[in-house]
């Protein structure tokens, strides 16, 4: 993203969007609202492994446990055993800004998620592929004025 350009803000598309499978028909994928990936990544220190997988787990457990979450991952980089991702998908942006709000949410996966590598952690599913529909690509759900919203520094 350029300089100075706006965090592009997600808006879920209307009831019924469409989305565009590989096959170059159009056709509606059912439950589709805009879901959201989001993807934190950690760098853990060998001797701090152990605890960090537990955090983990706890954290991967109160979050997935909340409505609009459909899927998590907690795994670790083969090639670089240090580099840990807890992964999470939604049904939508405001699902996951409603899970963080959630007590036990703040209790035992914020404090993890601090500790996170800083960048940018959400993302719209332009693709997804599944055993049963195959590949579909999606419509993007970015608000048309995502560009013009300031950037937050970091």
């Amino acid at each position: 993203m350029a300089e100075g350009r706006g965090k592009r803000r997600l808006q879920a598309p209307a009831a019924g969007a469409r989305c565009r499978r590989t096959c170059g028909e159009a056709s509606v994928l059912p439950g589709y609202a805009g879901r959201v990936l989001v993807v934190t990544r950690y760098r853990v220190d060998g001797d701090d492994q152990a605890a960090f997988r537990a955090d983990g787990l706890a954290a991967l457990e109160v979050l997935t446990a909340r409505p609009g979450c459909t899927g998590g991952h907690l795994g670790r980089a083969v090639d670089e055993p240090e580099l840990w991702t807890l992964t999470t998908t939604w049904q939508s942006v405001g699902a996951y800004r409603r899970a963080l709000s959630d007590h036990q949410v703040k209790l035992v996966a914020v404090p993890l998620m601090y500790r996170a590598i800083d960048e940018s952690t959400a993302f719209e599913q332009l693709a997804t592929w599944t055993p049963e529909r195959g590949l579909a690509e999606h419509e993007a759900a970015l608000a048309q004025d995502a560009d013009s919203v300031p950037r937050v520094e970091r």
